[in-house]
């Protein structure tokens, strides 16, 4: 039986996946992630990441290393990060020095989440490294060895890149701390092999079920390294707190439709919850909307508070982090404030 997490014992973080409104744009999307994030280290919140998507009409993150530098550059505690760089896309050597830049201008405050997952279709997959053939995924655990590589100096001799550096100078005193995200217990093993953080997305709806033996598996494979002497585990949960039950089941219809969007052929943005909560649906759409219902911590402080501890006890760990999604940014801003009262973070 897993150990009770107190909610005193809790640390909440924030994942911010830049949902934008239909009729809106995306320069109001990314300016109002900004400002979420101003907002959420007034309340307390110990960290602030950015997801990355892409040809996407429901969300506008697609270039986390750009907005992190803007979050950071309005804050100054909150840590800033990405949950994730997909890896996959890119180089180890550019993400590296993306990285070490931002840590540059704000030492000690920057995160590195980075995963495997397309995030997107496998044809926008394809146009990312256009005309460059597509990353093997099975070289995943490779790339980010070398990212690790490339962020610390430390090359070796024998490998093909020595001598790369990913920035002039000396080695600074910090580098952004690395975390491994996923959904599946790949990420979870190569967490624990390598000795790093690993960080669960239970938001999806979809793994909570096996998330909790995800993460015990993570501790079992884990190898004590430079990074880390214990196993470090976050679960990131999808929840919005309101007033009432009634409130929040209200506002949620927004995201409960965009989830369910592609048994619609819905494109252009969350509906506002008036048009959300009434819109007809097949009923393929509604049962996947039910059974993604269960997943969600939606309610009043009370019912999330004991929801999220609930959770966090099922994974023994005390950190979390939040994805909140609907169509009013004043009601994602309220939600995140109830909750840090609710937990008296600030």
């Amino acid at each position: 039986m897993a150990p009770t997490v107190s909610a005193k014992d809790i640390t909440l973080s924030v994942v911010d996946q830049s949902p934008m409104r239909k009729g809106s744009t995306a320069a109001e999307s990314l300016r109002e992630t900004v400002a979420l994030a101003v907002e959420a280290e007034r309340c307390g919140y110990k960290r602030y990441w950015v997801a990355e998507h892409h040809n996407s009409t429901s969300f506008t993150g697609n270039s986390p290393e750009i907005l992190i530098g803007q979050i950071a550059a309005s804050t100054s505690t909150i840590r800033v990060g990405s949950g994730g760089v997909m890896l996959p896309h890119y180089s180890a050597l550019k993400v590296a020095e993306q990285f070490r830049t931002l840590n540059a201008f704000y030492p000690g405050r920057i995160d590195l989440g980075i995963g495997r997952a397309p995030g997107s279709d496998q044809r926008t997959a394809l146009a990312l490294t256009y005309p460059r053939p597509p990353a093997d995924v099975n070289r995943f655990p490779q790339m980010v060895s070398d990212l690790l590589a490339f962020l610390e100096d430390t090359i070796t001799d024998e490998h093909p890149f020595s001598g790369i550096v990913a920035q002039a100078g000396p080695m600074p005193d910090e580098v952004p701390d690395v975390w491994l995200l996923g959904s599946s217990d790949f990420s979870a093993r190569l967490a624990g092999l390598l000795g790093l953080p690993f960080a669960f997305a239970d938001f999806f709806g979809t793994t909570g079920e096996y998330g909790p033996a995800v993460a015990e598996l993570y501790r079992e494979q884990f190898k004590p390294s430079k990074y880390l002497q214990e196993p470090r585990v976050n679960v990131t949960v999808q929840a919005l707190c309101a007033p009432s039950d009634e409130e929040a089941q209200f506002i949620a219809s927004s995201r409960n439709l965009s989830k369910a969007g592609q048994h619609l052929n819905l494109q252009g943005g969350l509906l506002p919850p008036e048009e959300a909560s009434v819109y007809p649906i097949t009923e393929i759409a509604r049962q996947y909307i039910e059974s993604l219902k269960p997943a969600y911590v939606d309610g009043t402080p009370e019912r999330v508070r004991e929801r999220i501890v609930s959770i966090a006890s099922d994974y023994r760990t005390t950190d979390v982090g939040i994805v909140t999604n609907c169509y009013n940014f004043e009601h994602r801003v309220r939600s995140y404030r109830l909750i840090a009262e609710a937990f008296d973070i600030g």
